[in-house]
């Protein structure tokens, strides 16, 4: 049952998330919301880690799920970390994750990208989820690495996780600073209301 979920879950989650809202962009306003193949500087070297990151979860899931077990003993699975409730709670973080990702991204409408775009500006959005988060499509990504791990225990996605979460807070710094320069004294308002990853909004100065 756990290798055909994890497939499932890779599938739905790169194919709803990332090509099925991508077309849904593209569609919409002519833009291709994928800037990473335009990024310079760290955001560039930000993005191939992080692509490569993606290609490891692709390996790691395909490697359980369909490969013999003798493969899969080469990522040195953490047995320790292999039981019931761990594997649940796991599972949580990744059904989580994709819900609140895939509502951040419906939210975001036409102004949702991966990576930055500097060609063309985009609506600052505030309401919804992103009342409770500045970046919350990038804490859903983090949420996910961490259940791939708690599902997955080994070497392979604990190098990941701590890969994956260091590029994205990384990321995180450079989208915000894109949004200071283009939205301004709005964004800082938004700024000092809005948790960088999740709270309650505060009351305003």
């Amino acid at each position: 049952m756990l290798k055909s979920f994890l497939l499932i879950y890779l599938i739905v989650f790169y194919g709803a998330a990332f090509f099925w809202r991508s077309y849904r962009t593209w569609r919409a306003t002519g833009v291709n919301p994928y800037r990473l193949t335009t990024q310079t500087g760290l955001a560039r070297f930000l993005a191939r880690l992080y692509s490569l990151v993606s290609v490891g979860i692709v390996i790691s899931i395909l490697l359980f799920s369909l490969g013999p077990a003798t493969w899969y003993a080469y990522l040195t699975p953490v047995i320790w970390l292999e039981t019931a409730v761990i594997t649940a709670v796991g599972i949580v973080f990744l059904l989580l994750a994709l819900i609140w990702v895939l509502i951040a991204q419906a939210q975001m409408g036409t102004s949702w990208r991966i990576g930055i775009d500097t060609e063309n500006e985009t609506t600052l959005i505030t309401h919804g989820v992103f009342r409770l988060s500045r970046n919350p499509i990038f804490l859903g990504m983090r949420a996910n690495l961490l259940g791939l791990f708690l599902v997955l225990p080994n070497a392979l996605t604990l190098l990941l996780w701590l890969l994956g979460d260091v590029a994205i807070q990384m990321q995180v710094f450079l989208e915000e600073d894109h949004l200071q320069q283009q939205h301004g004294m709005t964004y800082q308002r938004y700024c000092s209301v809005t948790p960088r990853y999740l709270g309650l909004p505060r009351a305003s100065a």
